[in-house]
């Protein structure tokens, strides 16, 4: 009697089942048959899942620290202090958070403010004309310092235009090789590749970091669309297209122009697409991303691994994914309130998201509050009177309908379940999904546009860096470990 081995490769990468078991199945047969037993990677992945299966139960063990010894010892968890305020590690010149107020020596939350290089965005982005786009002004004042003239900021572009080629065949040879749905992490790929081909890679030179800094700017766009594609035709089996990006075009244009098979768009939405990216650029020093910035740049490490640490940061759910997070939210919701336009139904849904018994049962409403903001995000504001514009362009009014009365219903029942006094607001992530849903860009790319603009952020900070400090950045551990001999 023979045993027949199957391992199911089909249900789990690595032939293993959602729990990261392998699926093997064990038949009998009746007669002397034939023996498939699985393939040696095969055999090496099942020992493998086994044994770090018990190797987690012992980092578990070895590796868990008291709760209260972090209180013992003054530790800032997530180096924010008992209050939610960061922990002061640098300074800068390059934007400005304003989320409160003194009043008679007590600070108080105010309506948010968000200001790049001493200006208010909200102002920056007013000041454009109606068929604008501000993305290489905006670019330039968070980069150099000051807005451009109008030679200064026609040079920018085309500067910037001419930097959007990628090397000879690296698309076939980078982009094109072992796709995945992970575009953040093929993005990741090609900029670490792209300092192969940079004559002068190594170099932290302010004016050589400058230029690597805008090279990647202007390639952002390319390496997350070409990304795009090459997964969706290898992975899903779906056309390829490769469209090169026009010098003449903005960003936001570039873009939706590469991304689309007929190469066509409508003014509004690169309109909205511009905004939404000027809003992402920049968000001070202490996000995470932006602080990996400037931890890496203290290493003296070069623009394309220090660029690639950020996206490392990025891509994280707890920082990049929110949006995606509100999607999924209010497609739960519309499959579970019959009817959309009965506020009570629509509260009472909310309330049971907040309480963990619907949606992902982790009892948040996502897209509202913010670390910093508490009566309002600034972007958001800016921001929904694009959103809005573009929902009646594209026909959309009943989802707006429906993320406005979730806008109004949130805050309230957030305060009163959570006992929150000093305001809870939704934030830009709120609506920014629903943008890009309905600019028909795939969900796949949603973090990618969040990098596309906060490359430039980044790349404000890693000059600053360069220029201010001149000290590797090294924060204290304290060891509570028992010595054991």
């Amino acid at each position: 009697m023979f045993l027949f081995l199957y391992t199911k490769m089909s249900e789990g990468k690595n032939g293993t089942n959602q729990d990261g078991r392998p699926w093997i199945y064990a038949l009998h047969w009746p007669e002397p048959f034939w023996t498939v037993t699985p393939n040696r990677e095969e055999m090496r992945m099942i020992d493998m899942t086994e044994y770090t299966r018990r190797g987690s139960q012992t980092c578990r063990k070895n590796d868990s620290i008291p709760r209260e010894l972090y209180k013992e010892y003054g530790v800032n968890l997530g180096l924010r202090d008992i209050n939610g305020n960061g922990v002061l590690t640098g300074l800068t010149n390059i934007s400005l958070i304003v989320s409160s107020k003194k009043v008679d020596g007590k600070k108080v939350p105010c309506d948010g403010e968000l200001w790049y290089r001493g200006y208010n965005v909200q102002n920056l982005i007013k000041n454009l004309g109606s068929n604008e786009f501000g993305f290489e002004k905006i670019a330039y004042l968070l980069l150099m310092g000051e807005l451009p003239n109008e030679k200064e900021l026609a040079e920018f572009k085309d500067i910037i235009g001419k930097s959007r080629t990628l090397p000879t065949n690296f698309t076939r040879d980078v982009i094109m090789k072992a796709p995945s749905s992970d575009i953040m992490n093929t993005m990741t790929r090609s900029i670490l590749t792209l300092a192969s081909y940079d004559k002068n890679p190594k170099s932290t030179s302010v004016h050589n970091s400058l230029r690597q800094c805008i090279e990647l700017i202007a390639l952002f766009p390319v390496l997350a669309v070409y990304a795009y594609h090459a997964y969706n035709h290898y992975e899903n089996d779906e056309s390829m297209y490769i469209h090169r990006p026009s010098p003449e075009l903005s960003t936001a244009e570039n873009l939706l122009m590469m991304l689309r098979p007929d190469r066509q768009y409508t003014a509004v939405e690169a309109k909205v697409l511009d905004t939404a990216l000027i809003l992402h650029m920049e968000h001070g020093g202490g996000n995470n991303s932006t602080f990996t910035t400037r931890v890496v740049t203290s290493s003296g490490s070069d623009t394309y691994s220090t660029i690639a640490a950020a996206m490392s940061s990025l891509k994280g759910p707890k920082h990049g994914g929110a949006n995606i997070k509100v999607m999924e939210m209010m497609d739960d919701i519309r499959a579970n309130v019959r009817d959309l336009h009965d506020d009570e139904e629509l509260e009472a849904y909310l309330s049971k998201i907040l309480d963990g018994d619907a949606f992902d049962h982790k009892g948040l409403i996502y897209g509202m509050g913010h670390a910093i903001y508490s009566l309002s995000d600034p972007r958001e504001r800016i921001f929904k009177k694009y959103v809005e514009m573009l929902a009646q362009e594209k026909h959309c009014d009943e989802d707006m309908h429906l993320y406005a009365t979730v806008e109004e219903l949130a805050p309230k029942l957030i305060a009163e379940k959570r006992h929150i006094y000093k305001g809870v607001s939704p934030n830009v992530d709120f609506y920014s999904g629903f943008v890009y849903s309905m600019l028909n860009i795939p969900m796949e790319l949603y973090t990618a546009i969040f990098a596309i603009a906060r490359i430039v952020g980044w790349s404000a900070h890693r000059i600053e860096e360069l220029i201010c400090a001149d000290k590797i950045v090294r924060p204290a551990y304290l060891s509570v470990m028992e010595k054991k001999e």
